[in-house]
């Protein structure tokens, strides 16, 4: 009933129009008022502040979204994307399969869904449209590569659920790989299928050619070592993830200073959209964590497992009523607060029923990943619907097919997890 009554406040928080952050902590605080005294309440709000700031690893969040910056401003997708097309550009819809390609590589220095849309859009909407493509088909690819930053590491949502259920950020990302590839590959064969079926959604192939083969050719080779220097960090062990991520946003700004992009204002740019973002996260960590407290003592999750007990479910049921469940929040909320709010509760009751902690959360990421493009509001086909001044309809309709392929390969992580753990293993 205690659990209730707090789900009730942070939802009637979130309906008043309260910022999810602030909804969060007036929640947890309201909820917690009904357990304990205020002086224990003000103890905690203490506590989380001194524990969240004293945490090495929160410095992750600001050092990768900062390289996201610096990279957007130096316009590193357009470059990408230059050399993709040269590359695909003999094939049936390869600049839209150009598209994913310099996503999945655009997602390996930005961790940032939104930043990889934004500047994959700017840098291929206006020549998918010259090619011929539709131009809901056209929002439809870019949002979808754009999420593929979700999955494929350094992914700031593995980071948050590293955090917030202490798994090892480093085997997370390791888990990534392997989804991540599947799904870009995923991705393509939904190109050739849907061109295939309907080829008016693509353009004239020699067209398309003409077109991708002109223009300069994009500098290619620093993006490729800074991907280099970071993954090879990482999975050498020769640095930690904290470590990679400053290394990581200082060569983001020396790759955009060496390619002469990075001006004064875009240089304030990347850092007020660094301060911004990361305070919008860390406030939400702050709230999540003092609701997590409410969570603690009204042992929910301790009552769940005694209740599936009871009810005799087999596992594998229960886990796919809570990735059902996953993906219907995340047609409704943003995936960053999905994480914080959710994983602290659902991970223990995975870890309970006998599943691996680190493949629970390639699932969730995968289900984030499908909730940032699924109407009604899907967050990264909304940038990009909004920065191609696209219908927002017609932009939903565009990532259908590839939300369907979505639901396939979500399946298939689910039947066969050692496609996330081999790696790891």
């Amino acid at each position: 009933m205690t659990f209730a009554l707090g789900t009730v406040f942070l939802l009637a928080f979130i309906a008043l129009g309260i910022p999810i952050g602030f909804a969060l902590g007036l929640a947890g605080i309201a909820s917690l008022a009904l357990l304990v005294p205020i002086d224990s309440i003000l103890a905690l709000m203490t506590k989380v502040v001194h524990v969240t700031i004293g945490n090495y690893l929160f410095l992750t969040i600001p050092m990768f979204v900062l390289m996201a910056e610096f990279l957007s401003t130096g316009q590193v997708a357009e470059d990408l994307l230059l050399a993709c097309n040269r590359l695909l550009r003999k094939v049936r819809g390869g600049m839209a399969m150009a598209v994913i390609l310099a996503g999945a590589v655009h997602a390996a220095v930005t961790g940032s869904s939104t930043a990889s849309a934004a500047s994959l859009s700017r840098a291929s909407f206006p020549a998918m449209r010259r090619a011929g493509y539709s131009p809901s088909f056209a929002v439809g690819t870019i949002a979808i590569a754009g999420t593929l930053a979700v999955m494929v590491p350094p992914s700031v949502a593995f980071i948050l659920y590293g955090l917030m259920t202490e798994t090892s950020i480093g085997k997370l990302f390791i888990a990534g790989i392997i989804p991540g590839v599947i799904t870009a590959v995923g991705y393509i064969v939904t190109i050739s299928l849907v061109l295939w079926l309907k080829p008016s959604l693509g353009p004239d192939p020699q067209r398309e050619m003409e077109i991708a083969g002109a223009g300069e050719r994009g500098a290619v080779w620093p993006i490729v070592l800074l991907i280099a220097v970071i993954l090879g960090g990482l999975y050498t062990g020769v640095a930690t993830p904290t470590e990679i991520s400053a290394i990581g946003a200082l060569g983001a700004l020396l790759v955009s200073l060496g390619l002469r992009r990075m001006t004064r204002p875009g240089f304030v740019h990347a850092v007020t959209g660094t301060l911004r973002i990361t305070a919008m996260i860390m406030t939400i960590i702050f709230s999540a964590h003092l609701f997590g407290y409410f969570i603690s003592f009204s042992r929910i999750t301790d009552t769940m497992l005694q209740w599936i007990a009871a009810a005799d479910l087999a596992p594998t049921a229960v886990m796919l009523l809570v990735v059902l469940l996953y993906l219907i929040l995340g047609m409704f909320m943003d995936q960053a607060a999905i994480i914080i709010l959710t994983a602290p509760i659902t991970t223990p009751l995975m870890v309970g029923l006998g599943y691996d902690p680190v493949w629970w959360g390639v699932i969730i990421i995968k289900t984030a990943e499908i909730g940032l493009v699924s109407p009604p509001l899907g967050l990264v086909t909304f940038v990009v619907s909004s920065s191609s001044r696209t219908d927002l309809r017609s932009s939903f309709i565009g990532v259908s097919p590839y939300i369907a392929t979505e639901l396939v390969l979500l399946g298939l992580l689910i039947a066969y997890p050692q496609i996330s753990l081999y790696l790891v293993n």
